[in-house]
């Protein structure tokens, strides 16, 4: 019977270590290995896998393991950054499916492409890039962390032509270098380079399900009350607890909101809960973000709201300055959104702060940004 190994995987070995668990026809949990171990205990505990290899390489038989079914390929973890985490379980038709569509949809040419993989293997941002290059028979150099120098150096010095970054990466490059540039994770910048597409898709669903805001071949999206929801064949077979949360026919409900443009592409706002209603009016955290980050006093935002006895809530800004010495004022963050956005989205509240909380994969942890002193700080 097949059984569920947690792995500690990183750089090439890592990927060698999951094929040859596939091989014996093992699934497989990647583990970052920049837990710290009490961390790691902890996820072990909660997912119940049969053995557990550490980054030496040592194994480690578990009590009382969940099984899992045949077919089973991964068991990848959420962030857990709004919540626990929940292991996310695919199986090998289901990454077949997100490698195949997101091949086709970048046009890789087997002869020519040469994939680089920079981002951590326990997050499907990264694990898809190395996954849909084997698919598709095509190189990949995989580095143990992103390293701006060492990124140019795949490109320029030995060929690298695609690969996946989170925005704050793609700052840090030279993205010519590449012939594609996949950028997700996070809110991506304003400006982007012509070579770069972003990519709309979550753990659940094994890597993105769209493009620029296109669905993927193979890919159904419609928007319900408000909610984005997901049909197709690279959707998860369940959650690591054994629940589906897709509808009877086959619908994931993401919690996402979204809508569609005059063009026909989707626009995803965020969070269904992250939704601020200020004096009766709804405001999306990513769009007045996407204007206040295109401020020069601005090197970092996030949007939130606050409890207001006025508004209901307030709108507020968290951000890193630009230059510590000149930060940018309330008012004239307000004047910024109000050119491109209704004056009810404009900041009410503005704090200021050296650095915002972020996940390995760059997305700000809503749940650790700070709580606030009450209306009107600056």
């Amino acid at each position: 019977m097949p059984e569920l190994v947690a792995a500690v995987l990183a750089g090439r070995s890592g990927v060698d270590l999951l094929f040859d668990c596939w091989d014996r026809g093992d699934a497989v949990m990647p583990v970052d290995p920049r837990l710290p171990p009490p961390a790691v205990e902890r996820l072990l505990a909660a997912m119940r896998p049969h053995r557990f290899i550490d980054g030496s390489g040592a194994v480690q038989a578990l009590p009382d393991p969940l099984p899992v079914e045949p077919g089973d390929a991964l068991v990848m973890v959420t962030s857990g950054s709004t919540g626990d985490p929940k292991g996310v379980v695919h199986t090998h038709h289901s990454v077949e499916a997100s490698a195949r569509a997101t091949t086709e949809a970048l046009g890789v040419d087997r002869e020519r492409d040469r994939w680089l993989c920079c981002l951590p293997l326990a997050h499907v941002a990264g694990l898809s890039v190395v996954l849909r290059a084997r698919w598709a028979s095509v190189p990949c150099e995989v580095l143990h962390t992103f390293d701006a120098m060492e990124v140019m150096a795949a490109a320029r010095e030995r060929g690298a032509t695609l690969t996946t970054l989170v925005p704050t990466a793609l700052g840090r490059i030279d993205p010519s270098a590449f012939r594609r540039i996949v950028v997700g994770g996070a809110a991506p910048p304003a400006a982007l380079p012509p070579n770069a597409v972003v990519s709309y898709g979550m753990t659940e669903t094994g890597s993105a399900v769209a493009y620029d805001g296109r669905p993927l071949a193979g890919v159904e999206i419609r928007i319900v009350d408000g909610e984005i929801q997901l049909r197709g064949p690279m959707l998860l077979r369940a959650y690591r607890d054994g629940h589906d949360p897709r509808t009877p026919d086959g619908w994931f409900p993401t919690d996402d909101a979204g809508a569609w443009d005059d063009d026909g592409r989707l626009v995803v706002h965020g969070r269904r809960g992250d939704l601020i209603i200020s004096g009766g009016e709804n405001v999306w955290p990513a769009e007045v973000e996407r204007v206040l980050g295109e401020h020069p006093g601005v090197s970092e935002v996030a949007v939130l709201g606050r409890p207001d006895p006025e508004w209901g809530q307030r709108v507020v800004a968290i951000v890193v300055p630009t230059d510590l010495s000149r930060p940018p004022r309330l008012e004239e963050l307000r004047a910024a959104v109000k050119e491109h956005l209704p004056a009810y989205a404009a900041p009410r509240e503005l704090e200021l702060v050296p650095s915002l909380p972020r996940s390995s994969l760059g997305k700000v942890i809503r749940s650790r940004l700070p709580a606030g002193s009450g209306p009107g700080a600056n």
